[in-house]
């Protein structure tokens, strides 16, 4: 299917993990333009460099989301984006009580304001195109939190309140504004979790990373693959009476409806 977005330009924010990067080389297979965000500068570079084979051209900015001062110089510094994918890293594991205030203002920078700045520079030039996407990448814990990641639970949920209000102010210029949520998409940060969890209950990694796979219907991790075509797919023509929406990538773990 032609997803009509060959010639757009598309920001990718985490560009230097495994869902950002599998969505910038969905999206330039499009024929899409990409500028890469991450603050991973190798990886980056590697990224570039596999997607310098196609048409469109690829560059990568070096940015620290929780730098408040780097994601303003970062805005001033884009053209027109008609594509914007917010994807933030995770925080630490952590329960609900007794976390340092300064560890919430250091996460809600890195996971929520760097996402309204980086929107609210890009927004003025969708509008005035009449055409424009901004997609946030979140967590299945918006729906169902997950235990011990009560600072993700907690900061992508307002990221779920902000982008359903934005839809409904900028669906008259054709822009849409949506969220996608991953299940257990094998990267860095599941495997990460995976462990974490492994040494607090003295089990071995591949033990608990069965035991998760064992709860999902289809029986498996998904592949960052398999999230990034969902993720073109919003960014397309064909999805532009999609808006306001929350998809589930997520292989059927997820159990309300």
């Amino acid at each position: 299917m032609d997803l009509g977005i060959t010639g757009k330009v598309a920001l990718v924010l985490g560009a230097s993990g495994g869902l950002g990067s599998a969505i910038c080389s969905a999206l330039a297979a499009e024929g899409v333009s990409i500028i890469a965000v991450g603050r991973k500068a190798a990886e980056l570079d590697a990224l570039v460099s596999r997607l310098s084979t196609s048409e469109a051209p690829a560059s990568r900015r070096v940015c620290d989301l929780s730098d408040r001062d780097a994601v303003t110089g970062l805005a001033s510094e884009l053209g027109p984006v008609d594509i914007l994918v917010n994807i933030t890293g995770g925080p630490p594991p952590t329960p609900a009580s007794g976390q340092p205030s300064t560890l919430w203002e250091e996460q809600f920078q890195a996971m929520v304001l760097s996402v309204i700045s980086l929107t609210d520079s890009v927004l003025p030039g969708m509008k005035e195109r009449g055409w424009g996407r901004i997609i946030t990448s979140t967590s299945s814990g918006i729906v169902a939190p997950i235990a011990n990641l009560a600072i993700s639970n907690a900061l992508r949920m307002s990221l779920v309140g902000w982008s359903k209000s934005l839809s409904r102010e900028v669906g008259k210029f054709g822009v849409t504004a949506n969220i996608v949520v991953p299940g257990r998409i094998e990267t860095d940060r599941i495997r990460f979790l995976d462990e974490r969890r492994a040494e607090r209950e003295g089990r071995s990694a591949a033990e608990v990373s069965q035991e998760s796979a064992n709860s999902i219907p289809v029986g498996r991790y998904g592949t960052p693959h398999e999230y990034a075509a969902a993720v073109a797919f919003l960014a397309s023509r064909q999805a532009s009476y999609v808006t306001g929406s929350i998809l589930r990538v997520d292989g059927g773990l997820i159990p309300s409806i």
